[in-house]
């Protein structure tokens, strides 16, 4: 697929804006037959690198990729697959699998009784958030495969043998480093893709493309607590109000205001529920007269009141 060019400044709010969370490693080392399944996960990802050996991947709509060594694997819906030497291999459930652990994060998975691990590969499960662009998180594949070997993704392979390394290290620290360079490699991927084409995702492609429209999405995530009026966003976007409301509405599928409105509360679950800040505290980022008033807002746009998400991550 031809590489697009993005909108530098929109593309750089959607990375900075991306977190991964609760991030869960193992050092997978197989011998010649294995089989692994890895179960549906809604709301987080799983990512794997295969460093040695040959697998396959059976994914839940029965499509199988072959992996080789260098191959990466990123399913950002936490789909439900299996990994295995062949079809015939027994396959265990990975979540029931004895571990030996190596620090908070990481364990070291082993099959087979003697030493020789014919397959290695790193497997991570987090969750996968894109902050105010996590509407982009459905237009997304259920699998993104990578050749970390290749031009397009050159500075993966060193990062990802980084990562390897300190996995197998068990030092000081280690969940802290593994979670700095697993961001890097996440937003090297999500680059990739969006670089692709976002799988002819057309309405974030041609927002990407349209530098009249992004300056306008860019306002918006910039200031997300500003009382936005269309015709504001048009003048960013140098249109008049009526040519950009209906672009906008045509390119994004929603009309500017309910995607402002949507955008502010995105935001706020991620400050209520993972910044742990206090209700009153966002209500006035993000520009509203009242507690009440946010309360309000959110609970119409989200469907739960802010104090349920501010409790969903200590439950």
């Amino acid at each position: 697929m031809d590489q697009i060019v993005p909108s530098s400044d929109l593309m750089n709010e959607l990375l900075l804006g991306m977190r991964l969370r609760g991030m869960q490693y193992r050092r997978i080392h197989a011998s010649d037959s294995f089989g692994f399944a890895f179960k549906a996960k809604p709301g987080c990802a799983y990512f794997h690198f295969l460093a040695a050996g040959t697998a396959h991947l059976l994914s839940e709509d029965g499509a199988i990729q072959t992996l080789s060594a260098g191959n990466a694997v990123f399913l950002p819906h936490g789909s439900g697959h299996k990994i295995f030497s062949d079809p015939k291999a027994v396959v265990l459930d990975i979540d029931h699998c004895d571990v030996m652990p190596l620090s908070e994060t990481v364990s070291a998975v082993k099959t087979g009784l003697n030493n020789t691990s014919h397959t290695i590969f790193f497997s991570g499960c987090m969750e996968f958030d894109l902050g105010g662009l996590q509407g982009l998180v459905p237009l997304m594949p259920e699998l993104m495969m990578i050749d970390a070997t290749s031009q397009r993704y050159v500075e993966l392979m060193p990062i990802l043998t980084a990562m390897e390394k300190e996995a197998c290290a068990g030092r000081v620290g280690d969940a802290g480093i593994l979670a700095r360079l697993a961001d890097v490699v996440m937003a090297v991927i999500v680059r990739g893709w969006v670089e692709c084409g976002c799988g002819n995702s057309s309405a974030f492609v041609t927002a990407l493309r349209e530098p009249r429209l992004s300056r306008a999405i860019l306002a918006l995530h910039r200031q997300p607590g500003h009382d936005w009026t269309v015709a504001e966003l048009a003048a960013e976007s140098g249109l008049s109000r009526s040519v950009f409301a209906k672009r906008f509405q045509e390119t994004i599928g929603v009309a500017p205001l309910r995607y402002a409105g949507e955008l502010r509360m995105r935001i706020a679950r991620t400050w209520l529920a993972y910044d742990r800040m206090s209700i009153e505290r966002v209500a006035e980022r993000l520009g509203y007269a009242s507690q009440a008033a946010f309360s309000r807002a959110y609970k119409r746009i989200t469907g739960t009141s802010p104090g349920h998400s501010r409790r969903e991550q200590t439950t």
